[in-house]
């Protein structure tokens, strides 16, 4: 029953609220007791034109949204919604520090609709902003100063959910249509909650060279996270198996937590770096793009990194005991676009749910040797 289910889920989510003065919030960081993941900074993107009219948000004294923290088990907070808000604040007021723990030059404001003199304003005058000399930046009053310290802020926080799949789902439910610009980006937030070793590891090598060229990953799409995509993808339909019922990404999202949680780190990134070296080895940029019998031609797609990469993936192990590897997937992932299974993958109209369960299969029984 509806009610039976709503009392279970109830159960997984233990939750306070408080007012906070922005001031307050700031000793927080000040004291590190409330954590900005360095790794989330790497995701804050807003432009100057954003960030100045939160500053006349906070200057008008319109009120801002509530941030989300979760509690850890040291007592401490974690930022998980928000970030774009709070980093904001704290580089305006010269207080925010870089993913290696230095100190960022302040913020400095531009022209807003309602307040278009906040142009050139500074929280206060600094050599450290090359944009504008210091005797052309605007400080503000201490008044205004105290004005924006004073404001305040609602603070959601999360109390230690029991299990990281909870975890997971507060997390994409808060930044639903939020700030966070696509699932990857919700997926790598996650997946440094969980185990922040586990997850550095798979982007260096999502970030390797053999990845890169094979993946053919632009800078455009790797700013938006797409190797890291890719390489989840990668290993979650190598290591965990599909039976259609799921959403594709819901799959994705449910499985990498997974292999986060079961499957022993160097397992699975001996499986992503060795079938991403033997692609490089064997065609270069061109083992993932569709070969026509003389060329190779297109984009790398989801139908290749499902059917090859990750059809060499499962044949990993054995694959490496043939005396050419390389030559092997080679003249494999050539042929592969003749098959006429491979026909299949392509029908106007398919599901992601359909795809991969002809995909996945046909790939691991191709590259078998």
């Amino acid at each position: 029953m509806l009610s039976d289910e709503i009392n279970d889920a109830q159960r997984l989510v233990r939750t306070d609220a408080y007012q906070m003065s922005i001031g307050e919030l700031v000793s927080m960081y000040e004291a590190e007791e409330i954590k900005i993941d360095p790794e989330f900074q790497r995701l804050f993107r807003w432009e100057i034109s954003q960030k100045s009219k939160l500053i006349e948000s906070i200057l008008l004294g319109i009120p801002l949204p509530p941030i989300f923290v979760y509690e850890k088990d040291d007592g401490n907070w974690e930022l998980v919604d928000g970030l774009q808000r709070l980093s904001t604040i704290l580089e305006f007021m010269g207080l925010l520090h870089d993913s290696e723990g230095i100190l960022q030059p302040p913020l400095i404001l531009d022209a807003t609709k309602y307040l278009p003199s906040l142009h050139n304003v500074v929280w206060e005058k600094s050599d450290q902003i090359d944009a504008v000399a210091e005797e052309n930046q605007m400080p503000l009053e201490k008044t205004e100063q105290l004005a924006v310290r004073r404001a305040r802020i609602g603070v959601e926080i999360l109390k230690r959910p029991s299990d990281n799949q909870t975890k997971f789902d507060l997390f994409q439910r808060l930044n639903a249509g939020g700030t966070l610009a696509n699932a990857q980006e919700l997926r790598n937030c996650i997946m440094l909650m969980i185990d922040r070793g586990y997850f550095l590891a798979i982007k260096a090598a999502a970030e390797s060279d053999p990845f890169l060229e094979v993946a053919k990953v632009s800078s455009a799409q790797k700013e938006k996270q797409r190797h890291m995509e890719l390489a989840v993808r990668f290993l979650v339909h190598t290591l965990v198996p599909y039976d259609g019922t799921l959403d594709v990404e819901e799959f994705i999202d449910d499985g990498i937590i997974s292999i986060l949680g079961e499957v022993d780190q160097q397992t699975a990134l001996s499986i992503l770096r060795d079938t991403f070296e033997l692609l490089q080895t064997a065609a270069g940029e061109n083992a993932l793009r569709r070969y026509d019998g003389a060329n190779h031609i297109g984009k790398v797609g989801l139908i290749a990194l499902e059917g090859i990469a990750v059809g060499v993936g499962k044949n990993i192990a054995a694959i490496k005991k043939l005396s050419d590897p390389a030559s092997f997937v080679l003249e494999k992932s050539q042929t592969f676009w003749r098959e006429d299974g491979t026909s299949d993958f392509t029908s106007p109209g398919m599901r992601g749910t359909t795809r991969i369960l002809r995909t996945v299969p046909f790939g691991e029984q191709w590259f078998k040797p």
